[in-house]
């Protein structure tokens, strides 16, 4: 049952997101690896919400290293975008095979009522974009996976972006001339991933004509520049892909060193998210109200 008050339908969603980056303001996804963690930045008023591939192999206890399935992914992706308002954005890696296999993968994220993906141009297995030693794939194969997810789009304001990792393996100016063959090909919005200098995200986009996208991860090659930069830089969309991971299981392993050092969580309730918050979240109130507006009647002479 989906919350009673949710009310955009995928379809708004995506007509949304695509009046928002034509806005001229940056917008602001935080990832978010589970609905409820969806639910919270949609109450804290950012714009989107992004579903890494990389968070979600980890949440499974996997490397990042193209392990997961496309119905993992489209499964969390959809149980992510019916519980908010938001238009999601989600990662689908190297397309979960050749260019039919990425077709398939465009239809299956459309009906999972998701409002956009990216595609990236590793070879398969692929590796974290801010790991040494990955592989990209010839330009002409990367141009083939978009122009199959592009023909097989039902939806014209489903968003199709391309990731390119050429800059750690082939350098800047091949980065960006794939970028721009990409657009070519019928890519909505470029993710230039692992930059390596606030100066190099200027020169991609002083390149490329089309949205682009800002990943701010932590503890990888890009600086972690802040919003009021990234959107003086011209960009359309910044994700922070694992940090409300990180900082969930950070939390998560101190509060369990402590439970086993003292024997109790006493210490810890003070920082707890609260019962009566966590209902909130969940809508508590809400499906109550839902349920006795339907079912408001009693059963004559309804006796034990």
């Amino acid at each position: 049952m989906t919350r009673p008050d949710t009310y955009l339908s995928p379809a708004d969603k995506r007509r949304r997101f695509r009046d928002d980056l034509a806005s001229g303001r940056l917008l602001r996804f935080p990832g978010a690896f589970s609905p409820l963690v969806a639910r919270a930045v949609s109450e804290h008023g950012f714009d989107g919400v992004y579903v890494s591939g990389a968070a979600l192999s980890a949440d499974l206890a996997l490397p990042d290293i193209g392990l997961t399935t496309l119905t993992e992914v489209a499964s969390r992706g959809q149980q992510i975008a019916r519980v908010i308002d938001l238009p999601v954005l989600i990662d689908a890696d190297t397309g979960f095979g050749e260019p039919a296999n990425v077709g398939r993968s465009i239809a299956t994220f459309e009906e999972a009522g998701l409002a956009g993906c990216h595609l990236e141009d590793q070879v398969n297995p692929k590796r974290c974009g801010h790991l040494d030693a990955k592989t990209v794939v010839e330009s002409d194969e990367m141009l083939r996976r978009i122009r199959a997810a592009v023909r097989a789009r039902r939806d014209p304001s489903f968003l199709i972006c391309a990731r390119t990792d050429a800059r750690s393996v082939e350098g800047l100016a091949s980065a960006i001339g794939r970028a721009k063959d990409y657009v070519e090909a019928g890519a909505d919005m470029i993710f230039p991933e692992a930059l390596e200098s606030e100066a190099e995200f200027a020169a991609f986009r002083d390149a490329v004509g089309v949205p682009l996208l800002a990943n701010m991860t932590e503890f990888g090659k890009s600086p972690l520049l802040d919003t009021a930069t990234l959107e003086d830089l011209g960009f359309n969309l910044v994700i922070w892909p694992v940090t409300t991971l990180r900082v969930a299981m950070g939390e998560i392993e101190r509060a369990l060193e402590t439970i086993r050092r003292t024997g109790t969580q006493a210490s810890l309730v003070e920082g707890m998210q609260t019962r009566s918050r966590l209902y909130e979240l969940v809508a508590y109130e809400s499906y109550a109200a839902f349920d006795n507006d339907i079912f408001n009647f009693t059963i004559p002479g309804g006796g034990s």
